[in-house]
């Protein structure tokens, strides 16, 4: 009970009836831009993402340790 060729024609020539070629033709190209974009998408993910290098800020509490700690092994 499968679909023959004649069966998907007259599948297509009901959508081209409703529809009109104009809207069907629309309709295929947002598809089309739609798969594109999706693919895109994709390969842009596989791209390595460029992040900024930490910066430490004076008067930090990571800094006031740092200081603590050298003056700790300097003196014992």
């Amino acid at each position: 009970m499968g679909l023959s060729w004649v069966h998907i024609l007259v599948v297509i020539a009901v959508v081209v009836l409703l529809f009109g070629r104009g809207k069907v033709s629309d309709l295929m190209g947002d598809v089309a831009k739609g798969i594109k974009s999706f693919k895109k998408g994709l390969a842009d993910d596989d791209e390595p993402v460029a992040r900024p290098e930490p910066r430490i800020i004076e008067g930090s509490t990571n800094e006031e340790a740092a200081k603590a700690k050298d003056k700790t092994t300097a003196n014992g």
